[in-house]
């Protein structure tokens, strides 16, 4: 990344493609992940549906941090319906809030020229497990307690958003909202998946912090066109779209196209973060005088990732996770904190309906996760 020593010597366009490209490297290894773990869940949705519990009651905060675990926001939304047909505890239900990272897990999983990969995938490990296990402690303190949401009011939407546009009158609205949704479902989704598949072996490649030097300029061209296509893919569907559902879907292909929503989603926000971060960093305080501040000011960070942690949905935990793995210094308590806090868009089944509930949980989240981060900003 540019490195500006002041204003006159910054190039701003160097600067913007710098960015436009490593989104697009981190978003190759994303699309791994996004679509391996969607099939996943689609092929597994069979084995945890029916009448029964899913388990014994002894284990409901387990299984409930095991979904959380799991990288996106699947697991959230499979277990708040499991817990509307009264499959899994509260205890689950809060343990996998508390335990997963939404979709900011698939940014410590990518790979990238400006981060340490085994560095992310260590503090991936790290994050999980202790969110894992405060999720499990917490889960069966609350099945303890006997505390129960009315499940009755938390509605899993069985409409796919993907086939709602808003309606506007007048034909020529109408007529521009079907030209989006072609190029969401046809256009926009075949050349995203085209362009991921490209970069697939470089990007398995970089986990060893390897690559394939013969198409090297070739590669940092096609992770531009990437970013480029996944930001205008992310910002029409948030046109047509108005409502984004990370359930397990009726078949592959909406399956994969729910994917290719999750991949422009979290790259479109990648880029949004590097450019930021890396625009206050390089241009408007300086690399060193960023730095001393990251190391003297650890207390303020943790509180500020908390925060953006809480909002619902997953913006603000993959901005975090962004941060982490470009600015120096940023402490790991600081990422554990937002992990705890976040809930993803698994929250949004509980806002809709229950909000009163839905704001027990992100309250409780919040104070867990300061109380979980400055303990471990203690220990270390």
């Amino acid at each position: 990344m540019i490195k500006a020593e002041d204003s006159v010597n910054f190039n701003f366009w160097s600067f913007f493609i710098d960015n436009l490209s490593a989104a697009g490297v981190i978003g190759g290894y994303v699309s791994i992940s996004i679509i391996g773990v969607a099939l996943i869940i689609f092929f597994s949705k069979g084995k945890i549906e029916g009448e029964k519990q899913l388990g014994p009651k002894w284990a409901q905060p387990i299984i409930g941090g095991l979904f959380g675990v799991i990288p996106g926001c699947g697991g959230t939304i499979i277990v708040a319906s499991m817990y509307k047909n009264k499959k899994i505890s509260f205890g689950g239900l809060f343990a996998a809030f508390i335990t997963t990272l939404g979709e900011g897990s698939f940014v410590l999983l990518g790979a990238s020229a400006e981060s340490d990969v085994a560095a992310n995938l260590k503090a991936f490990f790290i994050v999980n497990l202790v969110g894992f296990i405060v999720g499990v402690i917490l889960g069966y303190v609350a099945d303890k307690i006997g505390y129960e949401i009315n499940s009755d009011k938390i509605s899993v939407s069985s409409v796919d958003p993907l086939d709602i546009v808003t309606e506007k009158e007048g034909n020529g609205s109408i007529i521009f909202n079907n030209l989006i949704h072609n190029f969401i479902e046809k256009t926009g989704f075949v050349l995203i998946l085209l362009l991921a598949l490209f970069l697939l072996p470089g990007s398995i490649m970089a986990l060893w912090g390897g690559g394939i030097d013969a198409i090297e300029n070739l590669t940092v061209l096609i992770t531009i066109l990437f970013t480029i296509i996944c930001l205008i893919y992310f910002l029409l569907s948030s046109v047509v779209i108005k409502e984004h559902d990370c359930s397990p879907k009726e078949n592959v292909r909406s399956t994969l196209l729910h994917s290719i929503l999750d991949i422009s989603m979290v790259t479109s926000y990648v880029f949004i973060g590097l450019f930021i971060v890396n625009f206050v960093i390089d241009v408007i305080v300086g690399p060193e005088a960023f730095n001393s501040w990251m190391t003297s000011s650890a207390f303020a960070v943790v509180l500020i990732a908390a925060l953006i942690g809480i909002t619902p949905g997953c913006g603000g935990m993959i901005a975090v996770a962004a941060a982490y793995t470009t600015i120096p210094n940023f402490p790991i308590a600081a990422l554990i904190a937002a992990a705890i806090a976040t809930s993803g868009d698994g929250i949004f089944p509980l806002l809709a309906e229950n909000k009163k509930d839905a704001i027990i949980i992100i309250i409780a989240s919040l104070a867990v996760a300061l109380v979980v981060g400055y303990s471990c900003l203690a220990l270390t």
